[in-house]
């Protein structure tokens, strides 16, 4: 039992002394190839135990003949584990190279490709997770191109609007200025709807630029949609009658939400101005509410004779306004894009599709909890 003791402690102290000068070596060695790491495992590995071994064999004296076969088979033993230990690092040296020029492709601009043949289970992560993030990449550049089309289409379509009341403004006051107009109160009731486009033209781009820095405050309180539909419907009624159009508001629930009612009503009355002015006079806006699980949906339905499907997924993008027209009554393309905006700082979604006649815009928003029991 001593005998194997002192074995073992001969054999430990050996091997400590080879892992000792490796774990050096490697610190010196850490800013180079994995393949020279991996050498110097091998090499640790194999000299770990010829120490151990020449320890345990000057200590228990054994033969000059049995040393040298010791020694020889450690020798051996060290050439295959340094030759293996250099394959496999000079091949995870190349599989990590290959990786690296693929992952400087999508870095520049392009796409991720992984590299062909097989890899370690980590580079094949790391590849996974490369492509993934090429992705998320490539959408982002989509977005920010979409983003940046959309913000020129807005500012060209916003200086030809502002363009035309302006001039119509100047040349007004400035036949006013001559003493040339027969009808001085025809022409301040047309400058005072110029004044009010404008104005309601200002408004809609600041909202909007609100909604986009994510500076919408929201104050959410619970209300009824019941009555948020009444009121939109009474704030619309006028606009209806001068168009000659019904607003049916028949199929509302008294369901509970949890909103900013300023806001939300601007939502309402953005889709019922925007559905009154497109639905021909004699035809009908039917206003709807009703609770579909945890969501409840509002919808407005108009009588324009439906959108063409290219355009559906642009409805409420900033700009859009369904027709080439640049007057009025095609307005600047700020109402449906703050539609959406509102009704996603209140998480919810907003949605068009074509329905017999017309359209169909759904507004979905989360269900208020219950209110608590007395």
């Amino acid at each position: 039992m001593r005998d194997m003791f002192l074995i073992a402690l001969f054999a430990f102290l050996g091997a400590a002394a080879a892992g000792l000068v490796g774990a050096v070596a490697l610190r010196l060695l850490r800013h180079r190839s994995v393949a020279v790491s991996l050498t110097v495992v091998a090499a640790v590995a194999v000299t770990a135990m010829l120490a151990g071994t020449l320890a345990v064999a000057q200590a228990m004296f054994l033969s000059r003949h049995d040393l040298t076969v010791v020694t020889t088979v450690v020798a051996m033993a060290a050439v295959v584990s340094l030759a293996t230990a250099l394959l496999l690092g000079r091949w995870v040296v190349a599989r990590s190279r290959e990786l690296a020029l693929a992952a400087r492709s999508f870095g520049d601009g392009g796409s991720f490709a992984a590299p062909d043949g097989e890899s370690t289970a980590e580079l094949a992560a790391l590849s996974r997770e490369l492509a993934a993030t090429s992705e998320r990449l490539a959408a982002s550049r989509e977005r920010e191109r979409a983003l940046e089309t959309s913000r020129r289409e807005l500012v060209a379509w916003i200086s030809h609007d502002l363009r035309t009341p302006l001039a119509g403004l100047r040349a007004m006051s400035e036949a006013l200025e001559d003493g040339v107009v027969q009808d001085p109160e025809r022409y301040f009731r047309l400058i005072r709807t110029e004044v009010d486009r404008l104005n309601s033209m200002v408004g809609d781009l600041f909202e909007l630029s609100r909604i986009h820095a994510g500076a919408l405050a929201l104050t959410p309180t619970r209300m009824s949609v019941y009555d948020l539909v009444g009121e939109a419907l009474a704030g619309a009624d006028p606009l209806a009658r001068e168009q000659g159009v019904r607003l049916v508001g028949d199929g509302v629930e008294a369901v509970p939400v949890e909103v900013d009612g300023k806001e939300m009503t601007r939502v309402l009355a953005n889709l019922l101005v925007n559905a009154i002015r497109r639905t021909p006079a004699d035809g009908t806006v039917a206003v709807a509410a009703e609770r579909r699980e945890e969501w409840v949906v509002l919808s407005v339905t108009d009588g324009c004779g439906g959108i063409p499907e290219e355009d559906l997924p642009r409805v409420f993008d900033t700009g859009w306004r369904g027709t080439p027209a640049r007057t009025p009554p095609a307005g600047a393309g700020l109402g449906l894009a703050i539609v959406r905006g509102i009704v996603e700082a209140h998480a919810g979604h907003a949605g068009v599709r074509n329905v017999t006649g017309g359209c169909r815009f759904e507004v979905t928003l989360p269900a208020a909890a219950p209110a608590p029991s007395s």
